[in-house]
């Protein structure tokens, strides 16, 4: 069953880079008491991830801070060593929180995982952004295919959002 609008995120647990390596983080610990900008890609370094979805969550920062997010999150089913290169190449690093899904585990307890099998990729997340208050999903756009990134981008979270939340 697909997430929606009004659900609690599961408890689930993703990988981040701490100062000592690779350290576990809990759904709990990621958005409790917060407002959380949380994105998906299918793949850190492919085309459209690399080019345009996480370039404009970094280009909307501010916009997202002026409407009341505390924070900006992506997840990705890479291994969190892929996604703390990829936050170092793309300037991410301290702005947006990577979040290592490397097994898909939270993006088949969400409904937002696809089988991308046939080109090379396996399982993987659906591209998706979702406005996540106090760990409970009040906004969540999912593309219809991988290519595309038109209802899940900043600028379309941002207009969602409103003036301030």
């Amino acid at each position: 069953m697909t997430i929606k609008v009004g659900d609690k995120l599961p408890d689930a647990t993703f990988t981040v880079m701490g100062p000592d390596g690779p350290k576990p983080i809990t759904t709990s610990e990621v958005f409790s008491g917060k407002k959380v900008a949380l994105f998906a890609v299918p793949g850190a370094y492919t085309p459209t991830c690399h080019k345009k979805h996480l370039p404009g969550f970094l280009n909307h920062m501010d916009d997202l801070a002026a409407k009341g997010v505390n924070s900006v999150a992506c997840t990705a089913v890479n291994d969190i060593f892929v996604l703390d290169q990829w936050a170092k190449d793309t300037g991410a690093m301290d702005k947006i929180q990577m979040l290592a899904d490397g097994s898909a585990d939270f993006a088949k307890a969400i409904g937002l995982d696809v089988d991308l099998s046939k080109g090379g990729l396996g399982v993987r997340s659906k591209r998706y952004a979702m406005l996540v208050d106090d760990g409970v999903v009040k906004t969540l756009n999912v593309e219809d295919a991988p290519s595309n990134h038109d209802q899940s981008s900043a600028e379309k979270l941002c207009s969602m959002i409103g003036d301030k939340i």
